[in-house]
C-alpha cells in the first residue's frame, strides 16, 4: 500500500508541475504578444443581417436589463433581429412580454420564442432559434451581461476574412468590488481572459467561445454541426468542433463586456460545477479528435491542457490527501525521501501560477503589487477548498455520468449597498457535500500537526493553505443559511 500511495500521489505531483509549466509557457507566448494589436482589416461600411439570441431562464432580476442594454445597439435596425429564447416557468416571461411592447416604438424586430419544455437546456433553446434566424451572424449573450451599444461595430468588421467563425469579447465585471468573493472570481477570470484566450489565440492554438459576448458566422455553426447538448459546456463544444473544421477564431481583449459575479458561494458553486464537469466531458468527447487531426504537436499539447485543465484539482486533490500518510511513509521509510525533495521541486510549478496571475494584475489593476499580494493568497486558498467540489464534477464528466444544466442564479446587485437577500432563486442549506469539506478542513489540521508531532515540517505550510481554504468554503457556503 505504501508503494501505491507513493507512486500515485508522485503522478499527481508531476501532473500540477506540467500544468505549472503549460501555464507558464502561455504567459510567455502572451508577454510576447501583447503589444501585436490585432486589427480588423477595415471599419465596417455594409451592415450584414444580424440575429442578437438572448437565452434566458427565470432571469426575472435581469432580463429587463439585458433588453434594455441589446436595444441601444447602434447598428441599422432594419439589419438587426433579435430572439428572446425565453425557457422561464415563472414571471419572467410576463416581464419580458412588458418589456418587449415597451421597446416597440423603437422599431425593433424583437421575437419571444417561449418553449414550454426545457429539453436540452440553453443549446436545445440556441439550437432552436438557429433554424429560424434570419441573420448572417450570431451575437449571443447571457442573462447577466450588459453589451455595449458600440459591440457589434467593434466586432463585425474581423469577419471580412471568410475563414473567420467566431469572434470572441473580454469579460468584464459590474459587481468587481461587491465583496472579496467577487473580488477573487474577477481576479481569476481576468487571467484566463488576458492570457489564457489572447497567448493560445497568437499562437494559433484552439480557444473556445466562451458562452456569451460573442458572435458566430452561422454557416460555421452549420458546418460543425451545430449545437450539441450531450454536454454541460455546448460552447466549449461547438468551438472545438468548428475549429477542426478549420475555422478560425478572433479574441478581442481590448474590447471587454460586463457581466455580474455570482455573488455567494452556493451560485459561485453551481457555475463552477458546471463549467468543470462540462469541461471534463468535452475533453472526453472532443480530444482523440483533436490528437487525430494534422495539428502541429504543440497545438495538440495547448489543447490537451486547455480541454483537461480542470482535472488539475483532481490531482491537487489526490495530491492534498495523499500527502498526510506520506509524511507517515517517510518516517517508516526514510529512503523516499529523496522524493520529497523531488516533490519540493514540483511545488515550485506554482511560482509559474503565481506569474500567471502577476501579468494578469498588471494588466487591470493601477496598483498590481498592493492588489496580488492582498489577491493572490486567498484566491489560491478558495482554489484549494474547491477542489473537492471541483475534483468531484470533473471526474463524473470524465467517467460520463450525466446530469442536468444548473443555471447559475442571477442576482442584479452591483455595489455593497445592494443585497441579495430576498432572491427567490436562492435555497440555502447546508448540502453533503458542505460536511464533506469540513471533514477535510479538520483533515488538513490533523496533516499540519502531524507534521510537527513527526518532526517533518516540508509540508506544513501546504497543509496551513488547505485547512484555511476548506474552512473558508465552509464558512462561505454556511454564511447564507444564516444572514439570508
Amino acid at each position: 500500500m505504501d508503494v501505491f500511495i507513493t507512486i500515485v500521489y508522485s503522478l499527481a505531483l508531476l501532473y500540477i508541475f506540467l500544468f505549472s509549466l503549460g501555464q507558464l509557457d502561455l504567459t510567455w507566448t502572451y508577454l510576447k504578444n501583447r503589444n501585436k494589436k490585432q486589427l480588423p482589416k477595415a471599419d465596417l461600411t455594409a451592415f450584414p443581417v444580424v440575429t442578437v439570441q438572448l437565452p434566458l431562464y427565470n432571469e426575472k432580476y435581469v432580463a429587463g436589463r439585458l433588453l434594455d442594454a441589446v436595444s441601444q445597439f447602434d447598428y441599422p435596425k432594419e439589419r438587426l433581429e433579435i430572439q428572446v429564447l425565453d425557457d422561464s416557468t415563472d414571471e419572467t416571461t410576463s416581464i419580458l412580454i412588458k418589456k418587449i411592447e415597451e421597446l416597440r416604438p423603437l422599431g425593433l424586430d424583437i421575437k419571444l420564442i417561449h418553449r414550454e419544455n426545457r429539453t436540452d437546456y440553453k443549446a436545445g433553446a440556441l439550437d432552436h432559434g438557429f433554424h429560424s434566424a434570419k441573420g448572417e451572424f450570431t451575437a449571443i449573450f447571457d442573462a447577466d451581461f450588459i453589451p455595449s451599444p458600440d459591440f457589434l461595430k467593434k466586432t463585425l468588421p474581423y469577419f471580412a476574412n471568410e475563414t473567420t467563425g467566431v469572434v470572441q469579447t473580454r469579460w468584464g465585471h459590474l459587481n468587481r468590488d461587491y465583496s472579496i468573493l467577487t473580488q477573487w472570481q474577477a481576479f481569476g477570470l481576468d487571467a484566463h481572459f488576458s492570457i489564457e484566450q489572447s497567448a493560445r489565440n497568437a499562437s494559433g492554438s484552439f480557444i473556445n467561445f466562451n458562452g456569451t459576448c460573442g458572435i458566430w458566422r452561422k454557416k460555421c455553426i452549420a458546418d460543425a454541426g451545430g449545437w450539441n447538448f450531450d454536454t454541460l459546456t455546448e460552447d466549449l463544444d461547438l468551438s472545438y468542433r468548428a475549429q477542426l473544421k478549420g475555422w478560425k477564431f478572433i479574441y478581442l481583449e481590448d474590447v471587454a463586456t460586463p457581466g455580474e459575479l455570482p455573488v455567494i458561494m452556493p451560485a459561485i458553486k453551481s457555475q463552477q460545477y458546471r463549467w468543470n464537469k462540462g469541461g471534463a466531458e468535452t475533453a472526453r468527447k472532443m480530444f482523440g479528435n483533436v490528437w487525430r487531426s494534422p495539428l502541429p504537436l504543440k497545438n495538440k499539447l495547448h489543447a490537451f491542457f486547455h480541454l483537461f485543465n480542470s482535472s488539475v484539482f483532481v490531482c491537487l486533490l489526490t495530491a492534498a490527501v495523499l500527502s498526510v500518510p506520506m509524511l507517515y511513509i517517510k518516517v517508516r521509510h526514510p529512503e523516499v525521501s529523496s522524493l520529497f525533495h523531488v516533490g519540493i521541486i514540483f511545488l515550485l510549478g506554482f511560482f509559474s501560477i503565481a506569474l500567471f496571475y502577476w501579468v494578469a494584475t498588471k494588466r487591470f489593476y493601477a496598483s498590481p503589487g498592493f492588489t496580488f499580494f492582498r489577491l493572490f493568497p486567498g484566491f489560491l486558498m478558495i482554489s484549494m477548498g474547491l477542489s473537492l467540489h471541483n475534483g468531484l464534477a470533473v471526474v463524473e464528466g470524465l467517467f460520463g455520468r450525466k446530469t442536468p444544466f444548473i443555471r447559475t442564479p442571477k442576482f442584479n446587485v452591483t455595489n455593497r449597498k445592494e443585497t441579495w437577500r430576498g432572491n427567490s432563486y436562492i435555497r440555502t442549506r447546508i448540502g453533503w457535500m458542505t460536511w464533506l469539506e469540513a471533514l477535510m478542513c479538520l483533515y488538513f489540521v490533523f496533516g499540519t500537526a502531524a507534521g510537527f508531532y513527526l518532526h517533518e515540517p516540508g509540508l506544513v505550510f501546504f497543509h496551513v493553505m488547505l485547512a484555511l481554504g476548506f474552512g473558508a468554503v465552509v464558512y462561505y457556503s454556511v454564511k447564507p443559511v444564516f444572514h439570508g
